[in-house]
């Protein structure tokens, strides 16, 4: 009796030893899988986060952009005038001069107008300018300065209008330059420029 009972324990106990590994293998299972699937949630939660901060970011460098190009956009309507208005160009130019001890130029002309031409096509009804090649939209008008021989400059004079000149925000371009010293007196001299003044209608 006593055999018999000890072979029940006997396998109940294996029985349950058993249960009791099948049990630990199915939690350590669940165990698995729940923590592959909070891995997952937040391996997502990681990349939305990240997604929403790149988002920010770029948000901030955008508010940036439009603040920077804001301000060359009030550059550029300064740089590049928005009309072809002559008598102020003219204006200007002849203010250059001045600050530069050139009391008074000879000449400053304008190429001549196309205006009514049966033929012509111009943008925006502008005559007088030719489109800059590579930049959409915008056009040059040359203006030629002239200082004849008869109203003769210092030469350093000279040197300070161009400079000026090139330095102007409305006449962007020295084209062409063509200097004639006097025989008699080389540091005395006539001149004559060619400058691009850039429109954008």
């Amino acid at each position: 009796m006593m055999a018999v009972n000890s072979k029940k324990l006997y396998f109940a106990l294996i029985a349950l030893l058993v249960l009791l590994a099948v049990g630990i293998l199915m939690s350590v299972r669940e165990a698995n899988i729940l923590l592959e699937a909070q891995s997952k949630t937040l391996v997502s939660l990681k990349a939305k986060n990240q997604a929403t901060a790149d988002e920010q970011s770029q948000l901030i460098q955008d508010k940036r952009d439009v603040a920077t190009y804001s301000s060359l956009n009030t550059i550029a309507k300064t740089v590049v005038p928005q009309d072809k208005d002559q008598a102020e160009a003219v204006q200007e130019i002849v203010n250059l001069a001045a600050q530069s001890g050139i009391a008074r130029l000879t000449s400053i002309t304008f190429p001549a107008s196309t205006l009514g031409g049966a033929h012509v096509k111009t943008p925006g009804g502008l005559t007088q300018v030719t489109p800059v090649k590579g930049i959409a939209g915008v056009y040059d008008l040359q203006i030629t300065i002239t200082q004849a021989s008869t109203d003769l400059v210092p030469y350093n004079n000279f040197t300070t209008f161009l400079s000026k000149i090139e330095q102007n925000r409305r006449t962007a371009e020295v084209s062409s330059i063509n200097v004639q010293p006097d025989q008699k007196n080389p540091n005395m001299t006539a001149f004559t420029l060619v400058i691009d003044e850039f429109i954008k209608p």
